[in-house]
């Protein structure tokens, strides 16, 4: 039976909004600084759109700095084409433990989670939450099975569960479940443990990729 989702009240949207404008006020100067660094180092966009399933099943663009160098999709396609392993590692995980896409810069963004900033403008826009599942592709999105109506019943979030919880340590049945329980749990002390969760785990970068 498909698990009930909990009522998301209007004021988790009002919260989102107004952290959201908030944070993109304070943080506007570094993100122009990082913006920066990005086309100094690699050229190109400094901020990568990449599609994803988001409430009702709705696809968005999720914003990020771009951490990859610009022929990442075909670096990837040789990758899983000669590597196995690397092959075998994305089909479980849909990541690369070590990927050489991604950029010197890249890594430090990731590590630092600066790459995630500009979804801050994906919650003000409503296509995301500052707390929720994690946003996931067209093609990830069949690995939640009978469990994606609960999955997108809720805006996917800048972090959530999977990002405190040890992200990449953590495989993906396991990461389908922490998404279930956090839709079907919710509750505001719940998101502010989460909040406050995150920070640690930027600060020590426990998990990053």
């Amino acid at each position: 039976m498909q698990p009930h989702a909990a009522r998301v009240p209007l004021s988790k949207r009002l919260l989102d909004k107004a952290v959201a404008g908030f944070a993109l006020l304070m943080l506007l100067p570094l993100m122009l600084i990082v913006a920066v660094l990005v086309l100094l180092v690699d050229g190109g966009p400094a901020i990568f759109g990449h599609e994803r399933v988001g409430i009702n099943g709705r696809r968005f663009r999720c914003y990020k700095f771009r951490s990859m160098v610009r022929d990442a999709d075909a670096q990837l396609a040789r990758i899983l084409a000669s590597d196995p392993a690397a092959r075998a590692e994305w089909e479980t995980t849909r990541k690369l433990t070590v990927d050489p896409r991604v950029s010197r810069l890249g890594l430090f963004l990731r590590r630092t989670s600066l790459d995630e900033l500009p979804q801050l403008w994906n919650v003000l826009r409503g296509d995301m939450s500052l707390v929720g599942p994690r946003p996931v592709t067209a093609d990830e999105a069949v690995r939640y099975g009978d469990h994606f109506a609960t999955y997108s019943a809720v805006r996917p979030g800048i972090t959530g569960a999977w990002q405190v919880s040890g992200r990449n340590e953590i495989s993906y049945p396991e990461r389908v479940d922490l998404d279930v329980h956090y839709v079907t749990n919710w509750s505001l002390a719940c998101d502010l443990g989460i909040l406050l969760k995150t920070v640690n785990v930027v600060l020590t970068g426990r998990g990053a990729s």
